[in-house]
């Protein structure tokens, strides 16, 4: 767990070890502390990072964000959960594409944080992509949504929200009422559709072109 602010990052680690009871949860208030524990610890399974607020010099090196390719490069193929308070657009596709595997904003439930784990540790990626923040950025960007969902049917539609509400396959089935077959065959077609190979090129595909998650948000 990570997290500059000692009493936020204590909290966030007790929880966790209410979410994963046999876990052994270690603490780094910065980045350097971060990569220490990497190096010293390789048997590590997953890291909650808050990358912290804006700072002067982000832009020379990188932004707020660069932290998390230092991670990357140190940990290798741990799961990466960014932890945050931003609920920008930007920060969200920024982060799944340099290989984080979700987003979790501060302010969210607990179940969510449960949920953004549970699907980081099975190898999915969560992202919040609430409506909400979406449509923050339809009044900055391009209004491509419409675009985006003509070439939907109306099932893979469902299924499209749901997706970008950070939802498995298991559990679109489940809420579709349908077998995850079917869901995979969905989700195969609207990748084929937008031209994007996995799931959070779905998701960077969407964002950049004002989509929200719909209905179907948990």
């Amino acid at each position: 767990m990570v997290d500059e602010q000692p009493m936020v990052r204590h909290g966030f680690a007790l929880s966790i070890g209410e979410i994963c009871p046999d876990a052994r949860v270690l603490e780094a208030g910065s980045l350097e502390d971060a990569l220490d524990v990497g190096r010293h610890n390789p048997g590590l399974a997953l890291v909650l990072y808050d990358p912290g607020p804006p700072r002067p010099g982000d832009a020379e090196t990188g932004g707020a964000l660069a932290g998390l390719g230092s991670l990357r490069e140190t940990l290798g193929e741990v799961p990466i959960l960014i932890l945050t308070n931003s609920d920008e657009v930007a920060d969200i596709v920024d982060s799944v594409r340099m290989g984080a595997r979700g987003y979790v904003l501060k302010t969210s439930p607990p179940e969510v944080l449960e949920h953004a784990i549970s699907l980081a540790l099975s190898g999915e990626i969560f992202l919040p992509l609430p409506r909400a923040v979406l449509n923050g950025a339809l009044s900055d960007g391009p209004r491509g949504n419409d675009d985006i969902l003509d070439r939907l049917t109306g099932r893979q539609r469902d299924v499209f929200e749901l997706l970008l509400a950070g939802h498995s396959n298991k559990e679109i089935a489940r809420g579709l009422g349908v077998l995850e077959g079917t869901v995979k065959v969905h989700v195969r077609a609207i990748m084929q559709k937008l031209g994007v190979r996995n799931r959070t090129q779905v998701a960077v595909v969407a964002a950049r072109n004002g989509c929200f998650s719909g209905e179907g948000e948990g």
